[in-house]
């Protein structure tokens, strides 16, 4: 064998040895991280109720349908991307870390793990839409917070 496809031949062959390393390498220090965010992370620091955002703020809030682009395009919160939740990452170029950053999904549980990726990247302007488009309809959408304020009715 010449000497050059025996020289790509062991690279190619220490490559492979070394990859599990280097991906037990990489998963620790990401362990490390979460860890860390973990550590510091306020108890619900991240979750916000449809309740607590008066309508005049939605404007300024920028919104992520974090569901696939089908359930998106069935309905989604008027003014709301779609960047499906495994593609938070991928896209956080597109995510502004100057102003709220809302994520929702239909229930928050796909949310949730989104903003958890952004959050631990560095996003603490990420705040995940607690039960999600179900529960945000059902408190009555941008009106939530009017509504959880009005005069209890007898």
């Amino acid at each position: 064998m010449p000497l050059r496809p025996c020289a790509l031949a062991a690279a190619m062959a220490a490559s492979l040895t070394l990859a599990p390393v280097a991906r037990a390498d990489n998963k620790a220090a990401l362990i490390d991280e979460m860890a860390a965010y973990l550590d510091f992370a306020d108890y619900g620091g991240g979750v916000i109720f449809a309740e607590q955002i008066p309508r005049e703020d939605w404007a300024r809030i920028m919104v992520i349908d974090a569901r696939d682009a089908t359930q998106y395009a069935k309905g989604h919160i008027p003014g709301a991307i779609n960047i499906e939740w495994r593609q938070v990452l991928a896209r956080r170029s597109e995510i502004p870390r100057d102003r709220m950053v809302l994520i929702y999904c239909n229930t928050g549980s796909l949310s949730a793990q989104a903003g958890f990726a952004l959050r631990v990247a560095g996003w603490d302007n990420v705040r995940i839409l607690q039960g999600g488009m179900e529960e945000w309809k059902a408190k009555g959408g941008f009106d939530a917070a009017a509504a959880a304020t009005a005069p209890a009715r007898h």
